[in-house]
């Protein structure tokens, strides 16, 4: 069972800098609620990059190794989730708006874990994970809008 998301972020920046932005995954750890990324592999950079994010509270929580599967600047990346505990895709896609505005648009494929109880789980935290995802890219524009 998959369960998808997608949410989009107005960013008063250009469409090359919320790239850049995105990209800096060390950054991520700034604005993703509860979330410390790190790069692995190729500096986290092209098709076949990799980092890695410890998603929890304190010691609780886990880790969500990521490889880059598309490379598209200043597009578009995704990635495959390559956990054990949480698999799937991932895309950042940045659309421009005008030269100083862009949408950011973060969506996941999720691959759920346990069958159905793995769906009826997600399904009771869906809308706590869309409002941390949200909250997240909000912080991630108010970073880039004060540093453009």
């Amino acid at each position: 069972m998959k369960a998808d998301l997608s949410l989009t972020q107005r960013v008063k920046a250009s469409q090359e800098k919320v790239f850049a932005e995105i990209v800096n995954w060390p950054s991520q750890s700034a604005w993703m609620l509860g979330t410390k990324v790190w790069v692995t592999k190729n500096d986290g950079v092209g098709v076949g990059g990799e980092f890695a994010a410890f998603t929890g509270i304190g010691k609780l929580g886990f880790i969500d190794p990521m490889q880059i599967t598309k490379w598209n600047p200043p597009q578009e990346v995704s990635v495959v989730h390559l956990g054990k505990f949480v698999r799937g895709t991932g895309e950042m896609n940045v659309e421009k708006i005008s030269d100083d505005e862009s949408d950011f648009i973060w969506s996941e494929s999720l691959e759920l874990p346990l069958g159905i109880i793995g769906f009826v789980g997600y399904k009771i935290i869906e809308p706590f994970f869309k409002i941390a995802i949200q909250k997240s890219l909000k912080k991630f524009a108010l970073i880039v809008e004060k540093n453009s």
